[in-house]
């Protein structure tokens, strides 16, 4: 039987750069679709089944960012953000709108192909690997490891997979300090090649979705100098 390719969706207006993604994706055992403008990229992206989307920023019809919005509102699926920009405020609206990381142009086609593989193998761990259906029950937050359901203060809240794995790593090392480096290998993985700044925004997302007041630090706490720890 023939094994089904993971099937990715390029969302990109430089035909230059869309055809050497594609070329180097297919020839790594991935289906390539291409879209050339935002909402097109959208509506295709919400329609058909895919793996990974790899969004580019600057996009016409509707910008990545919107893109991105509309499309983490509706589904959970990888997205890796494409930038020309290098502004980190570009990086952090990307990942606090759902990007799970980007990559900056230019890029070795060889560190992409290896990105998203690993983005993949690690989505594929945690949407399709059985688990014990075992609770963290805090009380006031409760983190059901089978379901990947997550309820704070009795309301259900809605995490994507790298925010419900960072919460669950963090909740079963409560009080642990964990150093930006640590937690990006940990929930990225080692041969990933990105920013660290990916780890502080996934931080702050948690923050806004568990913490009685997002600035109090009261459960997930800065330990200057030294990173990050969970406290219950």
């Amino acid at each position: 039987m023939t094994a089904v390719k993971p099937k990715i969706l390029i969302i990109e207006d430089d035909p230059d750069i869309a055809i050497l993604e594609k070329d180097f994706l297919e020839s790594a055992g991935f289906e390539v679709e291409h879209e050339t403008d935002g909402a097109t990229g959208a509506e295709r992206a919400l329609r058909d089944r895919f793996a990974l989307i790899l969004l580019d920023l600057m996009l016409p019809g509707k910008d990545g960012m919107t893109v991105c919005r509309e499309i983490r509102s509706k589904i959970d699926i990888p997205i890796l953000m494409v930038t020309a920009r290098m502004e980190d405020v570009y990086k952090v609206r990307g990942l606090g709108l759902g990007a799970d990381d980007y990559v900056t142009k230019p890029f070795s086609p060889t560190e992409l192909v290896a990105r998203i593989k690993s983005h993949l193998a690690r989505y594929e761990r945690l949407t399709k690997t059985p688990q014990k259906a075992e609770e963290i029950d805090l009380g006031w937050l409760a983190i059901n490891q089978g379901t990947h359901r997550v309820f704070v203060r009795e309301k259900e809240i809605s995490l994507t997979n790298k925010e419900y794995e960072l919460l669950n790593f963090l909740a079963c090392n409560a009080e642990m300090v964990f150093s930006k480096e640590q937690l990006y290998e940990k929930i990225w993985g080692k041969d990933m090649y990105g920013d660290l700044m990916t780890v502080a925004v996934h931080i702050n997302r948690l923050r806004e979705k568990i913490e009685p007041n997002s600035t109090n630090q009261e459960h997930i706490q800065t330990v200057w100098g030294a990173g990050y720890r969970f406290m219950p």
